[in-house]
């Protein structure tokens, strides 16, 4: 197939829009926990209602913390120092409460789905 020289322009700017797309929709729906000094910040994250979600925990901490939610159905070690994503959902609208298992008395937090 032989393209013009005017059509190249518009190809290559239509397959950089549609390799762009999905990033920008991922961006969009990803939310950030973060765990310092064993707590979580936010301790509360809102987020959208029927939408599959990521959800990055960056433990800044030096010891490893355990991400827990028994209504999610989540359970994951997080090293310090690193970050885990989780996709969650989609979610009805509610409360989810989630703990850093290794120091349930102050990491402590929930998911405003709404």
């Amino acid at each position: 197939m032989v393209h013009t020289f005017w059509e190249l322009p518009l190809i290559a700017a239509t397959v950089w829009l549609l390799g762009s797309a999905p990033t920008l929709a991922q961006e969009q729906d990803t939310y950030t926990l973060v765990i310092k000094n064993h707590h979580f910040e936010p301790s509360e994250l809102e987020v959208p209602a029927d939408k599959k979600i990521k959800l990055v925990v960056d433990n800044q901490d030096s010891t490893p913390e355990e991400f827990e939610s028994h209504p999610l159905k989540l359970e994951k070690v997080v090293t310090g120092g690193h970050q885990i994503s989780l996709w969650i959902g989609p979610l009805k609208p509610g409360s989810y409460e989630f703990v850093g298992e290794f120091h349930e008395k102050t990491a402590q937090g929930r998911l405003i789905v709404k």
